[in-house]
C-alpha cells in the first residue's frame, strides 16, 4: 500500500469510528469531513471509494441497526427508539426503515402484525406457485405443489400478518411475466423484507438479462464485495420471490448449475425455457 493510500485509509477509518461513536448526534457531512481535515466534497469521494457507500448511507445503516436492536429487545417505543437513535421524529425513523428495509419499523418489530397479505395459487410452466402481496407490492412467491405447505411457509415468513386468499393486481402483473418480455418488469412492484446486503444482492439479480447467466463471484464483484461470494450465495438462497428475482440465473464458476431453493431440476428447466424464449425471438 502506498503512503498516500495508507493516509487515505487511516482517514476513512477515523471517519467511520467518529460516525459509529456519534451517530446519535446525526453528524453532517461537513462535521465529519472537518474531523479528518478534508473538504466535504473530497471526503465524500474518498469515503465512497473506500467504504463502498456514501457517508450519509453509512450513518443511516448505523442508525438503523441501533433502532432494530432496540425494537427487537422490546425495551423502547417507536418514539423512544427515534430519540435514542438521534432522529428528530418517528416519521424520520419510518422513512429510514421504508427506504432501506422496505418495511416500516412497526412492521419489523411486530413480525408483520400490521400487514394485510393477499395470496393466491396458480399454475406456471414450472409447476404450481403461490404469490403473495401487501398493499405495496409482491412480498413472496414460491413454487410448491402442496397448497397447505405453501401457505404455511408464507405464514412463517410473516408470523403475525393477516392473510386473505385473494388475487390482486400486483399478483396478476407478477404472474403475467411468464407470458411477457422481461422488459416489462417495471410494471411489477416488490415489497421486500431483508437486510441491506440482501436487498442489494436481490436488486443485482434483476440486472441479469433473460437467457443469460452469472456466477456467485461475478455477482459479488458487481455489488462491490468481491471476496463475499459465500455471503452472496447465502443472500441468494434466502430470496423470497421465486422467478421474479431470478436467482436461477446464477451458477457456479465451474459451470455446474448449483443448488436452488425450489430444486435443481426446476432451475435447469427454467434456464432452458428462458434460453428458448430468447432465441425464438431471432
Amino acid at each position: 500500500m502506498s503512503t498516500q493510500n495508507q493516509i487515505d485509509y487511516e482517514r476513512v477509518a477515523k471517519a467511520i469510528e467518529y460516525i459509529r461513536s456519534n451517530f446519535k448526534l446525526q453528524p453532517s457531512l461537513e462535521e465529519v469531513a472537518e474531523k479528518i481535515h478534508l473538504s466535504p466534497a473530497h471526503f465524500q469521494k474518498m469515503f465512497s471509494d473506500w467504504a463502498g457507500t456514501s457517508p450519509k448511507k453509512f450513518l443511516q445503516f448505523i442508525s438503523l441497526e441501533h433502532a432494530k436492536n432496540l425494537l427487537k429487545e422490546e425495551k423502547a417505543s417507536l418514539f423512544e427508539t427515534a430519540y435514542e437513535t438521534g432522529l428528530s421524529s418517528t416519521s424520520r425513523l419510518h422513512d429510514l426503515f421504508v427506504k432501506i428495509e422496505g418495511m416500516s419499523p412497526a412492521e419489523y418489530k411486530n413480525g408483520g402484525k400490521s400487514l394485510a397479505i393477499n395470496y393466491s395459487f396458480s399454475e406456471s410452466p414450472f409447476g404450481k406457485i403461490i404469490a403473495a402481496s401487501t398493499e405495496k407490492g409482491i412480498c413472496y412467491m414460491a413454487f410448491e405443489n402442496d397448497k397447505h405447505k405453501a401457505l404455511g411457509d408464507l405464514q412463517i415468513k410473516f408470523p403475525n400478518a393477516s392473510f386473505f386468499e385473494n388475487r390482486d393486481e400486483f399478483q396478476k402483473n407478477a404472474l403475467s411475466i411468464f407470458n411477457k418480455d422481461w422488459k416489462e418488469l417495471n410494471t411489477i412492484k416488490l415489497h421486500l423484507k431483508g437486510t441491506d446486503f440482501q436487498l442489494k444482492v436481490w436488486e443485482s439479480l434483476l440486472s441479469i438479462p433473460m437467457g443469460k447467466l452469472s456466477t456467485y463471484g461475478n455477482l459479488a464483484e458487481k455489488i462491490g464485495h468481491s471476496k463475499a461470494s459465500r455471503a452472496v450465495g447465502t443472500a441468494i438462497g434466502s430470496n423470497p420471490v421465486a422467478f421474479l428475482i431470478p436467482c436461477h440465473r446464477v451458477i457456479q464458476s465451474s459451470g455446474k448449475i448449483g443448488g436452488y431453493m425450489w430444486g435443481s431440476d426446476r432451475k435447469q428447466l427454467i434456464i432452458g425455457w428462458e434460453s428458448s424464449k430468447v432465441y425464438s425471438d431471432f
